[in-house]
C-alpha cells in the first residue's frame, strides 16, 4: 500500500561540467555507500540515455529515514523517476518500476498507485511492481508508532544477504505463495480479518528468519512489542486493526478509517511511542508542476 503524505521529493540536474554525482539528502552532502547506491541507478540512466554527464541529486523525506519506513524504496522510486526525466526519458510505469528496482528491490513497488504487487519474474524484464487497486478502492490508513528516529545499524540489504543462513528462510520463501494470495483476496474482498491474519503471519515470520539468522538481527525494542501486543487486544474487542514491522523497531498499525482516531489515541498513551504518523493509500510517483530537472549541454 503506497501513502499518501509521506513522501520523498528529488531533483536531479545532469551537468557536464561535473566530475562526480553529488548527492544532498535533507540539507545535508552524502558520501560514500549513500552516494555509490545512487550513482549506481544513474550509470543505468546514462546507459539507458547513452550518456555520461554526472549528475547533482538533492532530495528529501518528511519522515525518518533508515528506520523501518520503507525509506530506500520512496527515494529511489523517486530517484528513477526524476533522473530517467532528467535525462530525457519517457518511461512507462514498468520501465520505471524496473529501474527503481536496481536502486532497491522494494522501490519498484512505489511507483504505481494504490495498492500494489511486485511481480517476481524470472528476469529483469519480467520483475516489476504493477498497481492491483487504485488508493480508492479501500479505506485503510496507516498509523506508523515512531519508537525510535535512530539509523539502524544494519541495513535492509545487508539483512537480505544474511537471510539465507537462518534454517527458517527456506520455509518462509516456500509458503510465500500461499501468503501472497490470502492477501490479494483479503484486499479484493476488502476482509479486514483475513488481512490482518497474513499480514501479521508475515511480518513475523521475517523477523524469525532475521532473529535467526548469522548474525542474529533483532530490530524490535521493548516499546515494539507493547504496540504489536496493545494491537493483538484491540482486535479482540473488534477493532479492525493489525500491524507489521518493516527492519526497524517502528510499526505499522493499518486500520479502517472509522477507527483512526482510536488507534492513533491508543498509541499515543503506550510508553516510548514518540509520536504517530497517519497516512492513507496514495498515488504513483509523480512530477510536480515546479519541479526543475534538466539535462545541461
Amino acid at each position: 500500500m503506497n501513502l499518501d503524505g509521506l513522501y520523498t521529493r528529488t531533483r536531479v540536474s545532469f551537468n557536464p561540467h561535473l566530475e562526480v554525482d553529488e548527492l544532498t539528502i535533507n540539507g545535508q552532502a552524502q558520501r560514500g555507500q549513500a552516494l555509490e547506491r545512487v550513482s549506481s541507478l544513474l550509470d543505468h540512466v546514462r546507459h539507458m540515455a547513452r550518456m555520461n554527464h554526472r549528475a547533482q541529486v538533492t532530495s528529501e523525506n518528511n519522515f525518518p529515514m533508515g528506520t523501518g519506513i520503507a525509506s530506500s524504496a520512496s527515494a529511489f522510486a523517486a530517484l528513477a523517476l526524476a533522473a530517467s526525466q532528467a535525462a530525457g526519458m519517457q518511461l512507462d510505469e514498468s520501465q520505471l518500476s524496473r529501474l527503481a528496482r536496481t536502486g532497491s528491490g522494494s522501490a519498484c513497488r512505489s511507483i504505481p498507485a494504490g495498492f500494489v504487487e511486485w511481480l517476481a519474474g524470472n528476469s529483469d524484464k519480467s520483475s516489476y511492481a504493477v498497481s492491483l487497486w487504485p488508493a480508492d478502492h479501500w479505506e485503510l490508513v496507516d498509523c506508523i508508532a515512531i519508537i525510535s528516529r535512530q539509523h539502524k545499524s544494519t541495513v535492509s540489504k545487508q539483512g537480505h544477504l544474511l537471510a539465507s543462513t537462518s534454517p527458517l528462510q527456506a520455509a518462509r520463501v516456500a509458503d510465500a505463495p500461499r501468503r501472497l494470495e490470502l492477501c490479494r483476496r483479503a484486499l479484493q474482498t476488502e476482509d479486514i480479518e483475513l488481512l490482518a491474519q497474513v499480514v501479521e503471519q508475515d511480518s513475523d515470520m521475517m523477523h524469525s528468519v532475521m532473529m535467526t539468522s548469522t548474525p542474529a538481527l533483532h530490530y524490535w525494542q521493548p516499546a515494539t512489542l507493547r504496540v504489536m501486543e496493545a494491537v493483538r487486544i484491540w482486535r479482540k474487542n473488534s477493532w479492525p486493526v493489525f500491524y507489521t514491522v518493516d527492519a526497524g523497531p517502528n510499526v505499522h498499525v493499518l486500520c479502517l478509517s472509522s477507527h483512526v482516531d482510536q488507534v492513533v489515541s491508543g498509541l499515543a498513551q503506550i510508553p516510548d511511542v514518540n509520536q504517530v504518523l497517519v497516512a492513507s493509500p496514495g498515488g504513483a510517483a509523480r512530477i510536480e508542476p515546479e519541479a526543475t530537472l534538466s539535462t545541461l549541454d
